[in-house]
């Protein structure tokens, strides 16, 4: 096998996830390294194993437990043969990491809804059948976070949504209750953001952090609690509760940094303008702030 063909060759985390697309990449690689995956009768415990076209592969997996995820109803603010955008609720994950998830999920809903949408003879288009439990998800919000949400139908959507994420060719716009007043009412926080080493699960302003940015507006305030629209130009994880914790004034229900408790985190995913595949135009998505945002700063 020449130098180019073994460049070419299909690795056996890849086969598993082409098999079972359901399947994240994660979850496929820990499969395999557990023997559950065989090449021509041979347990092969590598991910990166490179396939000859000939191999046979089999996959010791139990299909049926993908049935246990529930159906869920999202809504849908805008849909085109490339895109779909939802408000997301809050409490529903973008997608499953790492091990199998009998959660519905974003992406769950995604590969079904394209699912009764499409032609069973339309299937290479699905973005399920190359990226797993990620397929079609361009951009993450966090579970506790509800809103706006783009979401790709077909490979190349995806990769010109994503193309536009990295090189900050989106506009986002966020809403959120904090406790207190901001001073000044409009500003720019520029503080780099690292992860939080004894808190791994968290983030912190870090000056060997990443480099993060965010405009602020407040909107209304009856001085125990201000609503205020939040325009970040990085995309750090936590960007945004990091940033208002690091002013002392947290957004409401984020009980991981500090935030005093409530039904819910008070952060809302308003806008988005980004330039879609159709025709490539460039397009603004809005989900109205939830009437509570506003209760809480009458």
């Amino acid at each position: 096998m020449s130098n180019l063909e073994i460049s070419r060759a299909q690795r056996l985390d890849q086969k598993v996830i082409t098999l079972i697309p359901s399947l994240s990449r994660s979850f496929a690689a820990r499969l395999i390294e557990d023997g559950k995956v065989t090449v021509n009768g041979t347990v092969q415990t590598k991910p990166g194993y490179k396939l000859r076209d000939t191999d046979e592969v089999t996959v010791d997996f139990d299909v049926s437990k993908l049935e246990q995820i529930p159906d869920i109803e999202l809504e849908i603010l805008y849909e085109d043969e490339d895109c779909v955008v939802i408000n997301k609720p809050v409490g529903v994950l973008s997608h499953s990491k790492g091990a199998f998830n009998p959660e519905a999920t974003v992406a769950t809903w995604l590969r079904r809804h394209i699912a009764q949408a499409q032609k069973p003879a339309a299937q290479e288009d699905n973005p399920q059948s190359s990226a797993g439990n990620r397929a079609g998800i361009v951009h993450r919000l966090d579970r506790a976070t509800s809103g706006v949400m783009i979401c790709a139908k077909t490979p190349s959507a995806l990769s010109w949504l994503q193309k536009q994420f990295a090189t900050r060719n989106v506009k986002k716009t966020y809403a959120a209750v904090i406790t207190g007043t901001l001073n000044p009412q409009e500003a720019i926080i520029d503080m780099p953001i690292g992860r939080n080493p004894k808190a791994p699960a968290t983030f912190r302003v870090d000056p060997q952090g990443k480099h993060a940015r965010t405009t602020y507006k407040t909107i209304a305030t009856n001085g125990t609690h201000s609503l205020i629209e939040l325009s970040p130009e990085t995309g750090r994880t936590h960007q945004l509760r990091v940033h208002l914790v690091n002013q002392h004034h947290p957004i409401v229900g984020d009980t991981l940094y500090g935030g005093e408790p409530a039904e819910r985190l008070y952060l809302h995913a308003e806008r988005l303008e980004i330039t879609i595949a159709k025709n490539h135009e460039r397009k603004i998505f809005t989900a109205p702030v939830p009437a509570m945002f506003r209760v809480l700063v009458a």
